[in-house]
Order: structure tokens, then C-alpha cells, then sequence
């Protein structure tokens, strides 16, 4: 029987990552991997999404070409060139994480492997052993249990991705990130969009403030966004036309377009693994979360989860931090690693970013907060790149001046809350944000500028 110090099952950014690491550290590591290394976030997420925004990105900026004086600017987009570009960035990555995990001499294992006991594990004809097992399975998809979800012209993320048009027209069922991030680069692209999404608010982990301003300059822009809206059927009309119908606010609507997007989010899948026989005795129910302590180990103490299967926070970075803290819980080394700080982002137009706690949060826990606002219409370098619409929200503990949370719209706000981040990461308060000098002109001046506003 082939045996390692660690099995890992799945590839993707944690299982990956957390196996190079573990080799580093000395331990010998076999990984398993049914489809492509690096995961949903390398192969159909993250990556190849982000491919698609920088297209979008230079085609608005193409449209806008008279505002920077470049007059009678006429371009064709050629949607091939766009989904090959995208493709060949993921092969490149892929191979690299190939190369990674070769060079760290972890033994990579191209196939599916399920528990035949407690500590050993089976993937094709071969069975394998390990004193200690990480599970990174990652998530799959979701549909709304309605008719017509299962219809085969109603497209998932991952189908997104392999379109070989530019819808003449889009519907996206679901306002969270993954539909917010194709409505507005199909948008840019030339679809007619609309978004139905079943909250009152678009991109719900976010704080109300600034999902509100994104739905107004999306909005503006000419994506068409329905919330509070319950979808309740997808059928095909006669001319091909596909029809969404929903209820809102006690009254029926319904949308046509010429093609439909599921966005309703993702549910961890640990399906095949065979968790009975490595001793689970209360397996979660289909598409939950396989439950974990603080230290990702599981109910069997020699076996972790991290990253979407144990459902706690579906990021990649934090799969990969999850790993590390799982990889030091069997290493027994200590680490400073807080979940409670986890910057995220939308790549809409304009991007989102947040770090910490909403407002809403922050008084459902009756913290007393200070908040400061600044705008980017004040910046000089937003002015400059012509990027005027944003803000910047910062919240700040009444009596500690400890920085609990920040929420920005705009250019860069993704590189601006991991800013935010690092300085909540290392307990900074008010007063000694404002003591830091910020380079000018530079975006990362809306924090500095909110900051001195909190009152």
C-alpha cells in the first residue's frame, strides 16, 4: 500500500497550496485530483471570470475614448479572441501549479479517491494511506428547485464561461457576486441585461450602503436589476425566446431573453467520497457543509475539511488559510491567522471591496461605531483616470477607535479594502490611521479622507 505523512483530496488554491506547504515542512504528501489542478477558481471561477472583466474593462474604456480626446475611435470585438485570451491565461496557470507541485515532489494523483477506511483512501485500482487526511473538494453550482431549472439552455457559471456568443440578450437569476461580476461584463460586451435577484438587495454579504449605490450606477449604466423578486418558473416560448417568470411584491412579472444565467449560488460536494467508511457517523445532508472545528478537523480528529466543503466561508483565499491552519494543527505549530478579517471583492463596473463588519452587523451586535465617508468624485486621481463614482465607508469602534470594517465602491476597491486589511490586521485606530502618510494623488486617499470624516 503506497503511504504518506498527508493525503490531500482535491486541488484547487487550499488543497494545492496547502500541499506545497506541507512538503516544505518535510512531510510527504500525496494529492488527488479528478478534473484539472487548481479547481473551480483557476478553471471556471476566479481566474478566467477576471479574464473576461479586464475584456470588458478596455471595451468600456473604448466606448469612452472621446472623453480622453481620441475621436472617431471605431473597434469590432472579436468574442473568439476574447474566450481564447481567457483560455490560454488559465492554461498557463495550470501549468504552473503543475510545475509547483512537481517541483515540491508531491506526488499528484490524476483521479477521484474515496475512503476505504479510517485512514486509507481508494482512486482507481490503488489503494492509499495516510496518518492524516485534508479534504478539499470544493462546491458545486446551484439551482433554484423550480420548474425549469434542469431545461438545458439554463446555464451555470461554468457554461458561462464556454459561451461561444454575446448574448443578444442575458437573464441572470441571482444578484450575488458570480451574477453581479457576468451581468456587468456581458453589459460592456453589448448584451441587453437583467438581473433578478430574490433579496431586497443586490450582492447580500455586502453592506447596504454600498450595494445600494452599485444597483443605482449599474442601473444608470443600463443593466436592469429586479430585487425582492422570487423567481418562479423558466420555460421557452414558442420563437426560442426564454421566459423567467417571478413574483414581486405580490405581483407577477416576467423577462425574455435570449439566454439565462443561474447564479444562485454554490453548495459544498463531498458526494463519492465515502465518508461513512472513514467513520463519520452524522454525514450532512446533500449540498451541506461537512461540519469543522476552528482548526478544520472534523468529527474524526485525524481528517480536516477546508475551503467550500466545509462551507464557512466560500473564498479562495481563505481555503488557502484554512489549510495552512489545518496543516499547522498537525504540525502542531501556532498561527495568528484571523477569519474574522477577510477582505472580498465584486469586479463589477465599478468594482466593489469589503473588509470586516456592515453597519447593519455592527448594530445587530450593539457596537457603538463612528462612521466617515469620503467620495471619489473629491479624488484627484479618480478625476484623472475618469473615474468619479465611488465612496468609501469606514467604520470605527466609539470608544476603542478600532477600525471593525470597510466598504468601498470604485476604482481599485478591491486593492483598497485589502489595504483596509492590513491595517485592521494590526489593530490600528483611527488616530493612528490618520497619522500615516498617504502617497498623493493616489485612490488610497478616499481612506484617509473618510477617516478624518468618522465623527
Amino acid at each position: 500500500m503506497n503511504h504518506s505523512d498527508l493525503i490531500i483530496i482535491g486541488a484547487g488554491p487550499g488543497g494545492y497550496e496547502t500541499a506545497v506547504a506541507a512538503a516544505h515542512r518535510g512531510l510527504s504528501v500525496t494529492i488527488f485530483e479528478g478534473a484539472n489542478v487548481g479547481g473551480t477558481c483557476l478553471n471556471a471561477g476566479c481566474i478566467p471570470t477576471k479574464c473576461l472583466v479586464r475584456n470588458a474593462e478596455v471595451v468600456e474604456q473604448f466606448k469612452d475614448s472621446e472623453k480622453f480626446g481620441i475621436d472617431n475611435f471605431t473597434f469590432e470585438l472579436d468574442f473568439n479572441k476574447v474566450m481564447s485570451r481567457k483560455d490560454e491565461v488559465v492554461a498557463t496557470l495550470r501549468a504552473g501549479v503543475e510545475q509547483l507541485l512537481a517541483s515540491a515532489k508531491v506526488n499528484v494523483v490524476k483521479e477521484r479517491a474515496s475512503f476505504t477506511g479510517p485512514h486509507t483512501v481508494k482512486a482507481g485500482e490503488t489503494e492509499y494511506e495516510a496518518d492524516n487526511i485534508i479534504l478539499a473538494t470544493g462546491s458545486v453550482s446551484k439551482a433554484l428547485p423550480i420548474p425549469g431549472a434542469d431545461l438545458p439552455f439554463v446555464m451555470d457559471s461554468t457554461a458561462m464561461l464556454s459561451i461561444d456568443h454575446i448574448p443578444e440578450s442575458l437573464t441572470v437569476v441571482g444578484g450575488g457576486v458570480i451574477g453581479m461580476e457576468f451581468a456587468s461584463v456581458f453589459h460592456a460586451l453589448g448584451s441587453k441585461v437583467t438581473v433578478v435577484e430574490y433579496m431586497k438587495q443586490i450582492l447580500p454579504p455586502f453592506d447596504a450602503d454600498i450595494a445600494k449605490r452599485l444597483k443605482q450606477s449599474l442601473s444608470k449604466q443600463g443593466i436592469e436589476i429586479i430585487t425582492g423578486a422570487a423567481v418562479k418558473e423558466i420555460s421557452q416560448a414558442e420563437d426560442y425566446e426564454i421566459v423567467t417568470r417571478y413574483e414581486c411584491k405580490g405581483k407577477e412579472g416576467e423577462v425574455r431573453s435570449s439566454d439565462l444565467l443561474m447564479a444562485v449560488g454554490r453548495a459544498p460536494y463531498w458526494e463519492g467520497l465515502n465518508l461513512e467508511a472513514a467513520g463519520f457517523r452524522e454525514l450532512p445532508a446533500k449540498g451541506r457543509p461537512i461540519p469543522v472545528d476552528d482548526y478544520m478537523r472534523t468529527e474524526v480528529p485525524h481528517i480536516f475539511a477546508i475551503g467550500d466543503v466545509n462551507g464557512r466561508m466560500m473564498l479562495a483565499h481563505v481555503a488557502t488559510f484554512q489549510g495552512l491552519r489545518a496543516l499547522n494543527a498537525i504540525t502542531g505549530k501556532e498561527d495568528t491567522i484571523d477569519f474574522g478579517i477577510v477582505p472580498s471583492a465584486v469586479f463589477t463596473h465599478p468594482e466593489c471591496g469589503m473588509v470586516g463588519l456592515t453597519e447593519q452587523q455592527c448594530k445587530d451586535r450593539e457596537l457603538p461605531v463612528k462612521k466617515g465617508t469620503s467620495f471619489f468624485r473629491a479624488n484627484g486621481k479618480a478625476l484623472a483616470m475618469a473615474e468619479p463614482e465611488g465612496i468609501c465607508k469606514l467604520l470605527f469602534h466609539k470608544e476603542t477607535g478600532l477600525l471593525l470594517g470597510a466598504h468601498i465602491m470604485g476604482a481599485e476597491a478591491a486593492d483598497l479594502a485589502q489595504q483596509c486589511a492590513d491595517l485592521m490586521s494590526r489593530k490600528t485606530t483611527q488616530a493612528e490611521l490618520e497619522d500615516i502618510i498617504f502617497s498623493h494623488p493616489t485612490i488610497s486617499e478616499v481612506i484617509l479622507s473618510a477617516a478624518h470624516s468618522a465623527s
